[in-house]
């Protein structure tokens, strides 16, 4: 069983590409939304950071089949919300593969991050930013235009409240969720767009060396690698499964 865990703005949208890549062959595959992110934030769900790791922890362990551990594959939010769930619950997983984002100590936030994170900032932000204006935003960063219509047509207030409290819960990250990271499954991979405007790529250089797993960096790619890159990924997948 193969999860594929989406990030910031995004949905299970952006998996196609990447899917299709991989074909039917190297399935089944799992692209669950997020609570908030093409779905309804459950009631008394906090949407903090450690809400959605509990929530992708329960999320493994309801899907998996015959107790099997799976494999899981992460961008962005997702990316880190898969490190952390493989660190809490290194039994249910057999294999990890995150893309252009990663808890690393020296990371910091970037721009638009600092905004949400600020009270009435943020939600001014959220408030001027329509769906237009993020489909044009994920285009120009590398989504295909059909791509960045549907993730940006799920632009609700549900998903805005959703990413404030995400990462007002995550102004720390860097020192909460980087402690021990050795006790991961130690079948892990890292794939990255080294033109990445949010993660710079010696965040993941510095990830990849201390847990001494392999980086798959990409010239000319942003942020969005895993659909810019989806073929080259695919390959990296099958190879890193097998």
């Amino acid at each position: 069983m193969r999860i594929l865990v989406h990030g910031v703005p995004d949905t299970p949208a952006m998996w196609e590409p990447l899917t299709k890549a991989l074909g039917p062959d190297h399935g089944p595959f799992l692209c669950p939304a997020l609570p908030g992110f093409s779905t309804p934030v459950p009631k008394g769900f906090a949407c903090t950071k450690e809400a959605y790791a509990d929530w992708l922890v329960d999320y493994i362990e309801q899907h998996r089949q015959d107790s099997e551990p799976v494999d899981l594959v992460g961008h962005d939010w997702g990316a880190i919300l898969v490190i952390r769930a493989a660190w809490l619950r290194p039994d249910l997983v057999r294999s990890w593969a995150v893309a252009n984002a990663l808890p690393e100590p020296s990371y910091e936030w970037h721009r638009t991050a600092r905004i949400w994170q600020t009270p009435l900032l943020g939600e001014l932000l959220m408030a001027v930013t329509s769906k237009k204006r993020l489909a044009n935003g994920l285009n120009q960063a590398g989504l295909p235009a059909g791509l960045a219509r549907e993730e940006a047509s799920h632009w609700t207030p549900d998903m805005r409240r959703a990413i404030l409290r995400l990462y007002r819960s995550a102004r720390h990250v860097a020192d909460e969720w980087t402690r021990d990271l050795e006790r991961l499954p130690d079948r892990g991979m890292v794939f990255w767009g080294d033109d990445d405007p949010f993660v710079p790529v010696g965040t993941a250089e510095r990830f990849c060396q201390r847990l001494n797993v392999p980086l798959h960096r990409n010239a000319d790619t942003g942020h969005w690698s895993i659909v810019e890159k989806a073929g080259r990924f695919a390959e990296l997948l099958k190879s890193h499964w097998a």
